[in-house]
């Protein structure tokens, strides 16, 4: 298993460092347009496998896209964070264009790969990958909804006063403030409705925390986050690389499904070996189709910014 990370700024590091302690793939390759820096960044990580106990090799290269040849998938973090005060959707113009170029300069080298979007704003860039590129359409994935899950599980966890691993939760949707759908209805603690345990205005509050969870820690670091974005990836490189046939809510482009078609979107699918096996179809109450509905026209709004 060969993975590439292209961007080697925080987010792009933290996926790598998150990847190879895991200990699933035999390389990482971490490429930037900065001189020096992702060799850098390569070797700084290389020089903590015998601390951390994994044997993955990190490669770094500075824009040199052959080292990235013949890898099975290759995650995008590359663009411009946030600072405080943007929307992702701000982020289109510049973004845009480096996706489409990293995305064509992988494929180049790696035409059977599985490509991971992480850059902003997140669905759009993946719907552009799937205009611009020709993959399969399982071989393109966005990765926000499990970022998005995991910070409303966090939520939940700290409104329950509860360990994280009883509780479960999903986010679907655009990968937007506004887009987000936590699915509070369906969010549980060990099996349990997490409405038997908090009322619905705490519930109501953990659902409107989740959705602003990246522009909070926008705020506070002046920066996008990168520890749970790292982390959401590799677990999404995880579940393909070892074909566990995981559930994750992730962008995907829909052609019917949920009564949506022709965008990307989060939703649940199951990640295997092929990128998405298959897209999971739950039953939504009427106001949870209604939200996602208005994501949908969101994301759209922004898909139509793109010049293809």
């Amino acid at each position: 298993m060969k993975v590439t990370v292209v961007g080697a700024g925080a987010v792009g590091a933290s996926c790598a460092e998150y990847i190879a302690i895991k200990n699933f793939a035999a390389e990482v390759v971490l490429l930037d347009i900065k001189e020096g820096y992702a060799e850098g960044k390569a070797m700084d990580l290389m020089q903590t496998a015998s601390l951390n106990g994994f044997d993955t090799k990190i490669t770094g290269s500075t824009n040199d896209y052959a080292k990235t040849a013949n890898s099975d998938v290759c995650v995008i973090t590359s663009g411009i964070p946030r600072k405080p005060g943007m929307t992702r959707e701000e982020l289109i113009g510049i973004n845009a264009g480096i996706v489409k170029t990293v995305s064509a300069n992988l494929i180049e080298h790696s035409p059977e790969t599985i490509i991971i979007v992480v850059s902003n704003p997140m669905d759009t860039m993946t719907y552009l990958v799937h205009k611009t590129t020709g993959l399969a359409k399982n071989k393109i994935i966005g990765m926000g909804g499990a970022l998005d899950s995991a910070r409303f599980k966090y939520r939940l966890a700290e409104a329950l006063d509860a360990p994280i691993s009883d509780v479960d939760g999903m986010v679907i949707g655009g990968h937007s403030d506004k887009g987000m759908v936590p699915l509070t209805r369906l969010a549980t603690r060990n099996s349990v409705p997490v409405s038997e345990f908090i009322s619905e205005e705490r519930l109501t509050q953990v659902m409107e925390d989740t959705k602003v969870g990246g522009a909070t820690l926008t705020g506070l670091l002046g920066t996008s986050a990168w520890y749970a974005p790292g982390a959401a990836v590799s677990g999404m490189v995880q579940a393909i690389a070892c074909d566990t046939k995981k559930i994750f809510p992730c962008s995907t482009l829909l052609e019917g499904e949920y009564g949506l078609n022709d965008l990307c979107i989060g939703v649940p699918v199951v990640l295997g070996k092929n990128g998405i096996e298959s897209i999971v179809e739950i039953n939504l109450s009427d106001a949870e189709k209604a939200h996602l509905s208005s994501s949908a026209e969101g994301v759209k709004a922004t898909n139509g910014l793109l010049e293809l």
